[in-house]
């Protein structure tokens, strides 16, 4: 083989190597998943400025969002290979924990919250 052919060779896969890099980065963008949705009371009223846990199961790390003036919540980038946990509070209320399974295969999850039992 040629130097020129090596060269040119060399040079192909410097560009080919980022590429397939980025391709790999956007499939694994692709699989993040996102829950969103409303902070209720028990008359199913918005709760602006609810604050809503989420609890990555494994490693212990919790993430928390508060509600906009609409109630509204939204947490993404979420590995789908981990279970969460998700429950809100407002004042001396809080919500019913729910899970998020790494078994489910939604992509997008719409959780509403309402927040009806008194804090322990």
């Amino acid at each position: 083989m040629t130097m020129g052919r090596i060269v040119l060779l060399a040079a192909l896969a410097g560009l080919l190597l980022p590429a397939a890099a980025m391709a790999q980065d956007r499939k694994r963008e692709a699989q993040l998943r996102t829950v969103h949705g409303t902070v209720v009371d028990k008359d199913e009223n918005a709760l602006p400025g609810g604050v809503v846990f989420l609890k990555n199961v494994k490693t212990q790390i919790v993430k928390t969002y508060n509600a906009n003036e609409k109630g509204e919540y939204r947490f993404s980038g979420l590995d789908p290979n981990v279970d969460y946990e998700i429950h809100a509070e407002d004042q001396e209320m809080k919500s019913t924990k729910r899970t998020i399974s790494s078994f489910d295969s939604r992509k997008e999850i719409v959780i509403t919250l309402k927040v009806d039992k008194k804090k322990e």
